[in-house]
């Protein structure tokens, strides 16, 4: 185990701790001053439009920024990533979800502890995408032979917040005629109302759990595994009896997991198990056999080009000097904005209503990264780490918080994000709707980094106590990116390149980011108070007494 670099001692931190010190942004004079700030801080990375200029940083800063990530060494911490370094100290492992999306004969072949990575990929993709096939084509029936028509992802965490989010995103190349959910609370209403409509004969879950043995995933598991034999029953597709409800199972249930024996217990053919491996976080494993909901929705093919889009950004920054690394950059400008300036949380505002749950996936991919408090070697951290994420699709969120990013007294920087040609290309009358959205996307960079003067405002005829109102101090951050259309290599492109920004930060700030110990607790103490919700009194009295009146809140109101 390395000692991480602390950042605090580096040369750079003091440079930019000086230019804090000295620092007052003013975008209406940089941009007037500088016509070339906009071509110097825009940059492309595979098919996205970057655009960094209505940042509050300047080339000092940005220089600065630079040579923190290379006296941190976030260069070579991604190279030791991308060799199979098992820079996941706390549970020695390899950190490799980028090998998930290498192309099939890349070279140099990956090998990794003895294990053949790639062969290992492509032999769970082959696999992956031979299935897929099968169950579009009608080839893989359900037990009384229909087709299947709608696909149940039963997972948490990571083995639902990224298939759900993808889903959503590209549910227009959805062509085979089937339809995803995603269960994933253990609240029973996620079931019941995911499945109310749905017809057991036709229905294929999915139990996503790499051990098997996730609490939520497997509770769902069981009362889906109900639902269908209840439901096959009654419609006189199968009996009461242990041959045919075992061959039910085999029909409409598959598993992601590598955990076989355990597969094969609950009555899934291990066969039908797609396995990933433990060098694969939960929130970097969309792109694994995690993703067989889209690889069966979506296509195969659809789901390799998503592949692409990830390696593509990969590659940009395996190959890219930092000064002009997208991801890189965008990592520096938050630690910029969290370790200098103040800011604690950080808003992404996709204009683009299919990444409505964009926001909630980077939430578990940035606040579990590095949400963290000690670095790597078990050290305290010497810095803040981590950032709020948060957000919504425009333009609902501005009829909701954009006030406070406006006009607030908090620092928020937000990432606008936005395609140029819709799903949907409708119109309203002669007026080009996606026009009128953007036309919101643009105006509200804008506003944000301009504002409006007083003297603005009273020009306009306003005057007294409403001017200040009305006026907008400007210098509000955001980062504006544009791609042709949300196709899924653009999607891998956007999703990869959060990815390496969460990876640029953690790198700075010499943390771990490719555990999660900060939810164990919680899972260890839940199973502690279940008996006492059940009625077990030793296990109700072990507990403090905040929790034993809440227990017996409970207990008194529970029909």
């Amino acid at each position: 185990m390395t000692t991480p670099i602390d950042a605090t001692t580096t040369a750079a931190w003091t440079e930019l701790s000086s230019h804090r010190d000295a620092f007052s942004p003013d975008l209406r004079a940089w941009f007037a001053e500088d016509p070339d700030r906009v071509g110097r801080l825009t940059h492309t990375l595979g098919d996205l439009h970057v655009d960094l200029s209505k940042n509050l940083v300047t080339d000092d800063v940005l220089a600065s920024l630079v040579r923190l990530a290379e006296q941190t060494g976030v260069a070579e911490r991604y190279a030791e990533m991308l060799r199979g370094t098992h820079i996941n100290t706390t549970e020695d492992r390899a950190v490799l979800h980028t090998a998930l999306r290498r192309p099939a004969g890349a070279e140099p072949a990956l090998v990794v502890d003895g294990q053949q990575i790639d062969t290992d990929v492509q032999e769970v993709l082959t696999a992956l995408s031979a299935f897929a096939d099968r169950v579009r084509s009608g080839a893989w029936t359900g037990v009384t032979g229909k087709k299947v028509t709608h696909v149940v992802n039963i997972g948490i965490g990571g083995s639902d917040l990224g298939p759900v989010m993808v889903y959503e995103a590209l549910k227009p190349y959805a062509d085979a005629g089937i339809q995803a959910r995603f269960v994933s609370n253990i609240d029973p209403t996620d079931i019941a109302e995911k499945t109310a409509d749905l017809d057991p004969a036709t229905t294929l879950f999915i139990v996503a759990s790499k051990t098997f043995t996730t609490l939520e995933t497997l509770t769902n598991a069981r009362l889906a595994r109900d639902w269908l034999w209840r439901g096959l029953a009654e419609a006189g597709a199968i009996g009461d009896d242990e041959e045919s409800r075992t061959d039910a199972v085999a029909h409409h249930f598959v598993a992601v997991s590598t955990a076989l024996d355990k597969v094969a217990a609950f009555g899934i053919d291990p066969a039908n198990a797609f396995g990933f491996w433990d060098w694969v976080g939960g929130r970097y494993s969309v792109d694994s056999a995690i993703g067989l909901s889209l690889a069966i929705t979506l296509g195969p093919d659809a789901f390799r080009e998503l592949l692409a889009g990830f390696h593509t950004v990969d590659e940009h920054v395996r190959t890219t000097p930092l000064a002009q690394n997208v991801p890189v950059l965008m990592g520096l400008l938050n630690v910029w904005y969290t370790n200098f300036l103040g800011a604690q949380s950080h808003a992404v505002l996709p204009y683009a209503q299919q990444l409505s749950r964009f926001p909630a996936y980077l939430q578990q991919l940035t606040m579990e990264s590095n949400g963290k408090s000690v670095r790597w070697d078990g050290s305290p951290v010497t810095t803040d780490t981590g950032e709020v994420f948060w957000g919504e699709p425009g333009t609902n969120g501005q009829h909701a918080f954009y006030q406070l990013i406006h006009q607030g007294t908090r620092l928020i920087p937000a990432d606008f994000i936005a395609v140029a040609n819709p799903a949907y290309p409708l119109r309203d009358g002669d007026r080009d709707v996606h026009g009128l959205f953007l036309a919101n996307f643009l105006a509200q960079t804008k506003a944000l980094a301009f504002g409006k003067t007083a003297a603005e405002v009273e020009a306009e005829g306003t005057t007294g106590a409403l001017v200040a109102a009305r006026t907008f101090a400007g210098n509000r951050p955001t980062t504006s990116i544009f791609a042709p259309a949300l196709t899924p290599a653009v999607l891998g492109q956007l999703i990869a390149l959060y990815e390496h920004i969460t990876f640029t930060q953690g790198a700075v700030w010499g943390i771990n980011s490719f555990d999660q110990w900060g939810v164990e607790l919680g899972k260890q103490l839940a199973l502690q108070i279940a008996p006492a919700i059940e009625g077990d009194e030793a296990a109700f009295a072990a507990q403090d007494a905040s929790t034993r009146a809440l227990l017996e809140y409970y207990r008194a109101h529970r029909g």
